[in-house]
């Protein structure tokens, strides 16, 4: 009898405005035996996001109760607001032999493969920073100070690409969705070719 294979750990990082968020639902949508990692964070919900669905939203103290406890796997700060991602979900996804995918910035990214070396890490760039600008300047969600910091800080994290597996350019939802999908594909065989040779 073969053995079964671990789940996978897939990192997805992108900047800000990047697609992300829209790449993951869409993958998600048509891809069995996975699911997303939902973080934790302090700010406010932007209009049309869901509580427990888009993140989990908490307050300040919330959080900082649930770091002081070592809930989290990785937690950063961004633009004034905390973000964290539960080691409770990672957990829960692993038992049921379910692949995760943590939605995570380039810092927390880098926390998650030192623990986990095994993980795959994805990385979502842009078309172009003219691309990128537009995109958050359209999105219409920040004031302008903090879009802002948002690009100078998409510049840094998009510095440190070379730092993932694998890097996927959103230039069509649709072709980046398949592309991210073909890699799972392929990383779930090679790990079930050696889970046999185990």
């Amino acid at each position: 009898m073969a053995q079964k294979r671990k789940p996978l750990i897939i990192i997805v990082s992108a900047p800000s405005g990047s697609g992300k968020t829209t790449i993951i639902e869409k993958l998600l949508e048509g891809m069995k035996g996975a699911k997303r990692s939902v973080s934790y964070t302090t700010r406010e919900p932007r209009r049309g996001e869901e509580n427990n669905k888009d993140y989990i939203f908490v307050t300040k103290d919330e959080f900082m109760q649930r770091k002081e406890k070592s809930d989290f796997l990785e937690w950063e700060e961004n633009f004034g607001h905390y973000y964290g991602t539960s080691k409770e979900q990672l957990r829960g996804a692993l038992n049921e032999n379910t692949d995760i995918i943590l939605s995570i910035d380039v810092k927390g990214a880098r926390t998650v493969k030192a623990d986990f070396p095994e993980s795959i890490s994805i990385f979502i760039m842009p078309p172009s920073p003219a691309e990128l600008k537009n995109r958050l300047k359209k999105r219409n969600t920040d004031q302008k100070e903090e879009r802002s910091l948002r690009l100078q800080e998409s510049q840094r994290e998009m510095e440190a690409a070379d730092e993932y597996d694998y890097l996927v350019v959103n230039k069509d939802v649709d072709k980046a969705v398949g592309e991210i999908r073909e890699i799972i594909e392929t990383e779930r065989k090679n790990r079930e070719t050696i889970a046999e040779k185990g």
